[in-house]
């Protein structure tokens, strides 16, 4: 809470409650609260910088913000609650630190340089921290549920914590100098002060994923928003306000500021090799290729010395060599038994589903939408995955769509495909929730051809029964009947990689649950006029439909855009 300037009565001389003025001379420091501050500038000007200051402050603090939620993101999955907790645990600790300032506001100069000091460090570490902690522990995993006993977990908590008490401290300080400066009512002050800080707090939101991500990176982002911050807060302090304080103070502050800038520098100036060494930590020696595509994170490794190829997006293991094809096959296959001359891949931008759909010789025509094109791009060029995709993005029947497979989906015309493969983000992914919407289904229905066939890859039936399940309670509810299905993956212990990854999933699932759906009763069969696979039969696929079934749940609502239920 803002407490409003109360200017000393007419005739009335201030005291000064103490003796150490400016440079220790024994001369009463200025902006004693009821007096105005000797400035090196004019009033106005005096004002302009305190706004200034306000505006870059604000700006650097939502990107604090912003950064723990991406990060928080990436590191666990499920975006939606990452930010709440974040965000929420945020915003209190603004109401904490806003309380606690109310003690500083006798020296609101030397508390604020003290606070923009320490929020810089860690605000810029805390990137930096985070993921050093997820790299090297990999104690990331098994969500909210066993917080207590989750180091990392409680160390975002605290990070955010943290972030918001200095956050919230800054507002009173800032009010207590921009009344030092020019005396007004406390109204007008604060709406000053507040319209500095949303304007700048709109800046920095439009920076950090326009700016900062796409072109520094996460680490680099954070320690340059560090680096601004402490600038600017010594600045402002040393610079505006230096008769505030005490040749003491100054020093002290002058001192804090210089290691706080030498610790961000040397740490930018290291966050290369600190990121190679947490990748090699998190994924193992054998990383082969490391991309951020603007979409999202590629690792490449294996394909070297007998190690097989794996996959990893954002952190996620997506494609281990030694075992794809099993999911791939149980994938298309089933689906290409009957009319499949116009086929529609939604994902796979690593060409791997593509493979199998162009091994049946009288498939005519095949567009994959695929909403990454560096992954697309990657899976033609890259000498391992175009090898193990055989080259499919080179046929001349392919057409690749750089599209939201949503946004295409409403602008395609009804019945143009035999057969859709849905070969998107397991559903427990929240950006990819959307996907295995009704709405979404409903498209897919429009668009599929008289007794033409959808499949979907829906997740682990044996770790996710609950969210297998809704996927096909949504389909249903599409207008879709449903055939479920599974195939179980290799057990060969650990992933060729890391045992961990960002999002917890480097060991490779034990089976892969897919859904076979049309607006007729889908027959689970493979096509005998086609190609025959190398890993799945039809009697396999009878058994694994049977223990499918095996497993459900009933009455399980159907997930939608404005009630998702993964």
């Amino acid at each position: 809470m803002i407490e409003p300037h109360v200017p000393a009565p007419p005739g009335s001389r201030p005291s000064w409650g103490g003796s150490g003025g400016s440079g220790g001379s024994g001369t009463p420091p200025s902006g004693g609260r009821g007096t105005a501050a000797r400035l090196p500038v004019r009033p106005g000007v005096g004002r302009f910088l305190v706004l200034a200051g306000v505006f870059v402050c604000a700006a650097c603090g939502l990107v604090y913000e912003l950064e723990l939620v991406a990060l928080a993101s990436y590191l666990i999955g499920d975006s939606v609650t990452q930010a709440s907790v974040v965000l929420s645990v945020m915003v209190f600790a603004m109401g904490l630190g806003s309380l606690a300032a109310k003690r500083l506001r006798r020296f609101a100069a030397a508390g604020f340089g003290a606070v923009e000091a320490v929020l810089a460090l860690v605000g810029g570490s805390s990137a930096m921290v985070l993921y050093a902690v997820f790299a090297w522990t990999g104690a990331w995993t098994g969500g909210w549920g066993g917080l207590g006993a989750d180091g990392p977990r409680l160390l975002l908590v605290a990070f955010s914590l943290a972030i918001g008490v200095l956050i919230g401290a800054e507002v009173p300080l800032l009010m207590e100098l921009i009344q030092r400066v020019r005396r007004q009512d406390a109204g007008g002050a604060v709406a000053d002060l507040f319209a500095a800080d949303y304007v700048g707090a709109l800046v920095g939101g439009l920076a950090f994923p326009f700016v900062l991500l796409p072109f520094l990176g996460q680490l680099t982002g954070a320690l340059l928003t560090g680096t601004v911050n402490a600038v600017v807060g010594a600045a402002l302090v040393l610079g505006l306000f230096r008769r505030d304080m005490t040749r003491r103070a100054r020093r002290l502050l002058l001192a804090a500021n210089a290691a706080v800038l030498a610790l961000l520098a040397t740490a930018t100036v290291l966050a290369d090799d600190f990121e190679r060494a947490a990748r090699h930590a998190v994924y193992g020696q054998d990383v082969r290729v490391a991309v951020r595509t603007g979409a999202q994170e590629v690792i490449l490794t294996g394909d070297t010395d007998g190690r097989p190829l794996a996959l990893f997006l954002d952190g996620r293991l997506r494609v281990r060599a030694d075992d794809e094809r099993r999911r791939h096959e149980a994938l298309v296959h089933p689906a290409m038994s009957g009319p499949h001359a116009r086929v529609l891949i939604l994902g796979g931008g690593d060409g791997l589903a593509l493979r199998e759909v162009l091994r049946h010789p009288d498939v005519r025509r095949v567009d994959v939408v695929e909403s990454d094109p560096g992954l697309t791009r990657l899976a033609r060029h890259d000498p391992g995955l175009s090898a193990l995709n055989e080259h499919a993005f080179g046929d001349a029947r392919v057409r690749v769509v750089a599209d939201d497979a949503f946004s295409r989906l409403r602008t395609t015309p009804t019945g143009a495909y035999d057969v859709v493969i849905s070969d998107l983000p397991d559903p427990g992914v929240t950006a990819g929730t959307k996907f295995y919407s009704q709405e979404f289904y409903g498209l897919l229905r429009r668009v599929l051809a008289p007794g033409g066939r959808l499949v979907v890859h829906a997740g682990p039936v044996l770790a996710q029964p609950r969210t297998f399940w809704t996927v096909d309670a949504t389909l249903r509810a599409a207008g879709l009947r449903t055939v479920p299905y599974r195939v179980g993956a290799r057990d060969t212990g650990r992933a060729p990689g890391p045992d961990r990854t960002a999002a917890g999933t480097g060991r490779a699932p034990r089976d892969w649950g897919f859904l076979l759906a049309s607006r007729g009763a889908p027959a689970l069969r493979l096509d005998p006029a086609g190609p025959r696979p190398r890993t799945v039969t039809a009697g396999s696929l009878e058994r694994d439909a049977r223990a499918t079934a095996r497993t459900r749940i009933d009455g399980l609502p159907p997930s939608t855009l404005v009630h998702p239920r993964y």
